[in-house]
C-alpha cells in the first residue's frame, strides 16, 4: 500500500493505492469504497479500481507473452514411459566435453 508491504491485517482506507501481486501479474488498484461483510468477486470489483497505467503494463505484458511462451509452459505433468526413455537416451548420448 502507497509503497510499503502490508501484512493481511491491515485495515484499508478509501482512495489508497495497492498493489497486488497475483503469481506473474501484477495490478495497481485505488480503493473507492468499503464492505463490511465479505461478498463475491463482482462485488468486490465494484469497490476498487485499476488504474490506466496497470491495465495498459498489464495487457502488454499478456500480448508479448503470447508471441514469446514461458520455457516449460508447454509441459502438463510427469513424463510419460515414452518421454522418459527419450530423455534416458539423450542423457546417455550426450558427452559435455566433447558436445559443448
Amino acid at each position: 500500500m502507497n509503497g510499503v508491504r502490508l501484512k493481511a491485517s491491515k485495515t484499508v482506507k478509501v482512495g489508497e493505492k495497492l498493489e497486488i501481486i497475483r503469481g506473474e501479474e501484477r495490478f495497481e488498484v485505488i480503493v473507492k469504497a468499503l464492505s463490511g461483510k465479505r461478498g463475491n468477486a463482482a462485488a468486490a470489483q465494484a469497490l476498487y479500481e485499476e488504474t490506466p497505467g496497470s491495465l495498459q503494463k498489464r495487457l502488454l505484458i499478456r500480448e508479448n507473452s503470447k508471441m514469446m511462451p514461458m520455457p516449460g509452459s508447454d509441459y502438463h505433468g510427469r513424463p510419460t514411459k515414452r518421454d522418459g526413455r527419450k530423455i534416458r537416451k539423450f542423457i546417455e548420448g550426450f558427452n559435455p566435453s566433447k558436445d559443448i
